[in-house]
C-alpha cells in the first residue's frame, strides 16, 4: 500500500526537522509538510531533513492545512494517510502500529489516544474538562466510547480521506465532530495508545479566552449541523449510513 505522513506546521523551524528525523527512524512513508504561512525557516528545515513542503501564502489555520493535505494524498493516490502534529507533541514510535492496524482492515481510522496505556502526558484542567464533554457526546450520540475525541493523531485510510476533501469538512476544527460524522456515515473508528508529550514551548491553539468560546461554539454548530444533514449526505454519496 502507499502510504504518506502529513504534518500541518505553522513557525515550527525549530522542531519540525527533529520530527521528521524521528519518523525516518520508524517508517519509509513519504512525509509532506503543509507550511501554514510560517514566517520562520520552516520549508527551509523541512526540504533539508528530506521531507516534501507544501506552501500555503498565508496562515489559513489548522483544519485547512489538513485538508491541503487530503487533496494531495488524493491526487497522487495514495492508501493510507497518518497526521501528526509537526511540534513533536505526537511520538512517532506508534507509526508502524498505525499503519499495520489499517492494512490489515481493523479499522477505518484510527485515533492516538493519550488516555490509553500508561502515557506521560497529561493535559490541563480545562482541556479534561472540554475532552470529557465530548467524549459523553459521542457516546450519546455514537453509543461508543473514544477516549481522547481531540487528538490529531490519526490514520485513515482512502475512503475516509477523500471524503474530508469535500466542501462539507469542517474546517476551523475537526476534532469531535468528525468523529460522529465518521461513525453516522458507517466507517470504523478504533483508538491505539500512544505516547504524547506537551507542547515544547507551552503553545495551543485553544489558549485565550475568546479563542477557547469560539471553539466550542464552532464544534456544537458543527455537530448540530452534522446532525440534521448527513441523511442527505449518504442519499447523495451512496455511503452507507
Amino acid at each position: 500500500m502507499k502510504k504518506c505522513i502529513i504534518i500541518p506546521a505553522f513557525n515550527e523551524g525549530k522542531n519540525i526537522g527533529s520530527v521528521i528525523q524521528g519518523i525516518r527512524e520508524y517508517s519509509n512513508a513519504d512525509i509532506i509538510v503543509i507550511n501554514d504561512g510560517s514566517k520562520d525557516a520552516t520549508a527551509r528545515c523541512v526540504r533539508e531533513a528530506g521531507g516534501y513542503v507544501i506552501s500555503h501564502p498565508f496562515n489559513m489555520r489548522y483544519g485547512v492545512a489538513l485538508q491541503t493535505g487530503y487533496k494531495f494524498a488524493l491526487k497522487h493516490n495514495y492508501d493510507l494517510l497518518l497526521q501528526m502534529d509537526g511540534d513533536g507533541q505526537h511520538l512517532p514510535g506508534s507509526i508502524p502500529r498505525f499503519f499495520e492496524m489499517l492494512e490489515s482492515g481493523q479499522c477505518d481510522v484510527l485515533v492516538g489516544s493519550r488516555f490509553l496505556g500508561a502515557g506521560g502526558y497529561h493535559p490541563g484542567m480545562l482541556k479534561i474538562m472540554g475532552i470529557t464533554l465530548f467524549k459523553i457526546l459521542i457516546r450519546i450520540m455514537n453509543g461508543e466510547r473514544i477516549t481522547d475525541p481531540t487528538s490529531g493523531y490519526q490514520c485513515m485510510n482512502r475512503k475516509v480521506f477523500s471524503i474530508f476533501t469535500d466542501d462539507s469538512f469542517p474546517c476551523d476544527y475537526p476534532d469531535t465532530n468528525v468523529i460522529i460524522r465518521l461513525h453516522r456515515m458507517g466507517f470504523v473508528v478504533k483508538e491505539l495508545p500512544v505516547d504524547m508529550r506537551p507542547n515544547p514551548e507551552g503553545r495551543s491553539m485553544h489558549r485565550g479566552t475568546l479563542k477557547i468560546i469560539y471553539y466550542f461554539f464552532t464544534m456544537f454548530l458543527s455537530i448540530f449541523i452534522t446532525m440534521i444533514s448527513d441523511k442527505d449526505y449518504y442519499r447523495k454519496n451512496g455511503v452507507r449510513p
